[in-house]
């Protein structure tokens, strides 16, 4: 009888530990450096998610403003860029080191964000740090507007 318990609690241990393992390895997206993230690590920050695609001429136009945005961002701000495309890593790499871009890149979405795909290029969304959708930007952007954007948002909410 005593062995019954036992392999009873070993079962229970076991598929407790087998689902926080399982819980600790799942991502909602990736970016191309192998970083698993979700959406709840951020929350209390304030999330830049930039929609690009290399044949868009005002996206790449965009990209010096948003490396520049990437070095003078809040320290509650996060930026993160994600090709219209379909591309392969190799692809994104490439135009990474190419276009000179010194912030993430996302490569695979598994729980999305609180926004739709965009129909138009380039596109800007804003999410704050409650997770919710303060801001959608279409057309070029330059860094000064993305901080105004964070500093409205940041003056409604406080």
């Amino acid at each position: 009888m005593q062995h019954k318990w036992l392999y009873i609690l070993i079962a229970t241990v076991a598929i407790v530990a087998g689902s926080v393992f399982y819980q600790l390895n799942q991502s909602d997206f990736t970016t191309l450096d192998g970083a698993k993230h979700k959406h709840s690590d951020y929350i209390g920050k304030f999330i830049i998610v930039n929609y690009f695609a290399e044949w868009c001429a005002p996206c790449l136009k965009e990209i010096p403003e948003l490396s520049k945005l990437e070095q003078i961002k809040p320290d509650n701000t996060v930026l993160f860029a994600v090709s219209y495309d379909n591309l392969t890593d190799e692809k994104l790499a490439e135009i990474k080191q190419k276009y000179e871009m010194n912030f993430p890149l996302i490569n695979a979405i598994t729980t999305p964000f609180p926004f739709e795909r965009p129909q138009y290029l380039p596109a800007t969304y804003i999410i704050s740090p409650d997770g919710t959708l303060k801001g959608k930007l279409f057309g070029e952007q330059t860094a000064e507007n993305l901080l105004d954007v964070i500093g409205a948002a940041q003056a409604s909410a406080g």
